[in-house]
C-alpha cells in the first residue's frame, strides 16, 4: 500500500456547483464533532466513539460523515451508500447525532477536502475531528494527514486491539508536542490546531470487518461473502 507524503495536500476547487445547503443545521458558536468513515456497516462500536466524544468534549453535535467509498479500499469491499447510511442512522441515536452524505453530494473524496469545505461553509462553528484509535494507527496513510491535524483539533477514542499500536503511530509521534491531557478534553474545541487528545473509555469490541465476515458466513457464500 502506498503512503501519502506528509506535505500539504493540493487544494481542490471545493464542492461542486449547486451544493448550497448541507442540511446539518449548524449555528455559529456550536462545538461540533466530525466523525467520518465508510461505516461498512455502522455498529455500536462507532456509536461508542461518537457518544464518548460528545460527552467528554462537551460537544453540541456529532456529524457522522458517511463516505462515498474508502479511497484505500476497492469498490467490491464496500456496501452501497444507502445501506451504509441506513446502518449509521440505526445506531446514531438522539438529536445530537446527525448522519450526512455531504461528501457524496459535494463531490468530494478526501477527508482533508471535506474538512476544508465544512470549515469554509461554517466559519463560526468550532469543529473537532473524531476517530477511533484503530484509525490513528494508519492515519499517516491518509492524503494530507498533516493538513488534517492543522485544520482543526482532533480527539482519538480508545478502541480494542489498537491501544499500543496507535500510541506509537507516526501521527502520534509527529504531533506529540500538540497532545492535550484527557483531563482538558472539554477545552479542546476552543484550542487552535494542531491539538489532539486521547480519550480512554470502557472498550467496545464491535468491528465492521467482523460483522461483514459473519454476514458472509450466514449467506453461505452469497451477497457480502467476498468482502473481508
Amino acid at each position: 500500500m502506498s503512503f501519502f507524503h506528509a506535505g500539504p495536500a493540493p487544494r481542490r476547487f471545493g464542492p461542486r456547483p449547486g451544493i448550497l445547503r448541507d442540511g446539518l443545521g449548524l449555528a455559529p458558536g456550536m462545538a461540533v464533532g466530525l466523525f467520518g468513515g465508510s461505516f461498512n456497516p455502522a455498529h455500536d462500536g462507532h456509536a461508542h466513539v461518537a457518544e464518548t466524544a460528545l460527552r467528554r468534549l462537551g460537544l453540541d453535535r456529532v456529524v457522522w460523515l458517511v463516505s462515498p467509498r474508502n479511497p484505500l479500499k476497492s469498490a467490491d469491499q464496500t456496501a452501497p451508500l444507502a445501506d451504509r447510511m441506513a446502518s449509521a442512522r440505526a445506531v446514531a441515536r438522539g438529536p445530537d447525532m446527525i448522519v450526512s452524505d455531504f461528501e457524496t453530494r459535494a463531490g468530494l473524496v478526501w477527508t482533508v477536502d471535506v474538512l476544508r469545505a465544512l470549515k469554509a461553509r461554517h466559519p463560526g462553528v468550532r469543529f473537532v475531528w473524531l476517530m477511533g484509535s484503530d484509525n490513528l494507527a494508519g492515519f499517516h496513510r491518509w492524503r494530507g494527514w498533516t493538513d488534517v491535524m492543522r485544520l482543526m483539533p482532533m480527539a482519538v477514542v480508545a478502541r480494542p486491539g489498537s491501544l499500543l499500536e496507535s500510541r506509537s503511530a507516526p501521527a502520534a509521534r509527529r504531533f506529540a508536542a500538540a497532545r492535550v491531557p484527557s483531563r482538558s478534553a472539554s477545552l479542546l474545541a476552543d484550542m487552535a490546531a494542531p491539538a489532539w487528545t486521547y480519550l480512554r473509555a470502557p472498550l467496545n469490541p464491535r468491528a465492521s470487518s467482523a460483522i461483514r465476515a459473519a454476514a458472509g458466513a450466514d449467506s453461505g457464500g452469497r451477497d457480502g461473502a467476498a468482502r473481508p
